[in-house]
């Protein structure tokens, strides 16, 4: 009798240790909006199957946003576009961000910001930060650094501000962690054909440890010190981010018009695939 209870303690725990970890993907923006947001998100829901590792689930762009003003637009379409927009936020964009309160963060385990843009209306940005500090994780992905600028908090809790970007080129990225999750399948260079590269500001090298870098600036190649990605705690949480993601065919191998081979695709996914694990605390 005894043996069968220790038996199933043992396999009670372990069925404990072994649930999948969640991780909230948050894909909403407000300014501009990527192509690729569709296919990120089929990636990563596939990354969470395949790996048994974490479930997820979405904040996706509520239906009805106003989109982008025309340029030659006139003071009364301005007017009415503001309105709109600020009817859709209210009405949709808001409660589609409630997952981000903070007492709906205790479902979570890490949140994930996929090419978010602007000031999003989330309920509590103050209750989010603390809730990563408090050892939540936050996995940032290309335009997540152009999120929040008006937000020094957010800004530090990230470890750069998205600047400017030039014409997409190819770049060798130096690996700088061969046993980061996010890099080990790397080898000391990563050639990617053709990619948007970003610049960045608020970066400061002794405040996040980089995972990959380039030596020369992706256009005008004069040398130098330019982030791609990296990794850095704060408070009780993890916190990864990577400038890649931009165009489909780095995200999917099974993309058809492609510039980039479906093994850069194969390495960007476990390149993200890796941040996600070590900001959800499954691997160190």
């Amino acid at each position: 009798m005894k043996t069968k209870l220790l038996l199933l303690t043992v396999l009670t725990a372990t069925t404990l240790t072994a649930a999948p970890k969640k991780l909230l993907v948050v894909t909403v923006t407000t300014g501009f909006r990527h192509s690729s947001i569709p296919t990120s998100e089929k990636v990563i829901a596939d990354l969470a199957k395949s790996s048994g590792a974490f479930t997820v689930d979405f904040v996706s762009q509520p239906e009805g946003s106003p989109g982008k003003l025309k340029k030659d637009a006139s003071g009364e379409e301005k007017a009415a576009h503001k309105a709109a927009t600020t009817q859709w936020e209210k009405t949709k964009l808001k409660p589609a961000l409630a997952k981000l309160s903070p007492a709906a963060l205790k479902n979570y385990d890490a949140v994930a910001f996929v090419s978010t843009t602007g000031n999003l209306p989330v309920p509590d940005l103050g209750g989010l930060l603390d809730w990563i500090k408090a050892g939540g994780g936050f996995v940032g992905i290309h335009a997540a650094s152009d999120t929040f600028h008006g937000s020094p908090e957010f800004i530090a809790m990230l470890g750069g501000e998205f600047k400017t970007h030039g014409p997409q080129v190819g770049v060798e990225c130096l690996n700088h962690d061969p046993k980061h999750p996010a890099t080990a399948h790397l080898g000391k260079t990563w050639t990617i054909p053709l990619e948007e590269i970003y610049e960045f500001k608020n970066y400061d090298t002794t405040k996040v440890s980089d995972l990959l870098t380039l030596a020369k600036h992706p256009q005008q190649k004069t040398p130098g010190h330019f982030p791609v990605s990296w990794h850095k705690p704060f408070g009780q949480g993890r916190v990864f981010y990577t400038s890649l993601g931009h165009r489909e065919d780095i995200w999917d191998t099974d993309f058809k018009d492609r510039k980039n081979p479906e093994a850069v695709a194969q390495d960007f996914q476990q390149h993200v695939l890796g941040g996600i694990k070590w900001a959800l605390k499954l691997a160190d």
